[in-house]
């Protein structure tokens, strides 16, 4: 069976980096799925019945904290000893925190006035700048080994996609 003190990574036998390739992930995931799931020990003894339960479980946590991006640079940090969403660690920048609030007003009277360019301008520019932050993670990451700063970054991205999902809000309830 496989090892469960190995990391999310090495665990489909992908390098440790937030560039990750979805295709060699989703085909690690199938080829480990195939070996370990629990139909394949339908007729086995119920430790190992057991044991391939929990293997099926840990490989699907594994599986969904590494496709999406979020989660993913989260999971890499953590492997770094830095817990940027931990509740007590709320440090931003006060020009991104400016910026929010007003991406916030605009969003607040966008839907009382139920204006729908508004929301679509809106969005826009918010998935414009998670798509920076997600390439700020990238470099951050991946190539300066700025875990600091990338958690930071995490944590901008946060904020955005929570605004995101508003804005998502929005739309249904105009509509």
């Amino acid at each position: 069976m496989l090892d469960f003190s190995r990391d999310h990574f090495a665990l489909f036998g992908l390098p440790a980096s937030y560039a990750l390739d979805g295709a060699r992930l989703d085909q690690a995931y199938r080829d480990i799925q195939s070996e370990i799931h629990p139909d394949k020990f339908a007729h086995a003894g119920d430790a190992e019945q057991r044991l391939s339960m929990q293997w099926a479980t840990r490989v699907n946590e594994a599986y969904q904290t590494l496709r999406r991006p979020f989660d993913r640079a989260n999971y890499l940090l953590q492997l770094q000893g830095i817990h940027a969403m931990d509740a007590n660690n709320t440090s931003m920048p006060m020009d991104f925190l400016v910026q929010h609030m007003e991406w916030s007003e605009k969003l607040a009277d966008a839907k009382a006035a139920q204006e729908v360019a508004v929301l679509d301008r809106l969005e826009k520019t918010l998935r414009n700048e998670a798509r920076e932050f997600q390439a700020q993670l990238a470099e951050q990451i991946d190539q300066r080994h700025d875990y600091p700063a990338a958690g930071e970054t995490l944590r901008k991205l946060r904020f955005t996609d929570k605004l995101l999902a508003e804005v998502g809000a929005a739309y249904e309830m105009i509509e």
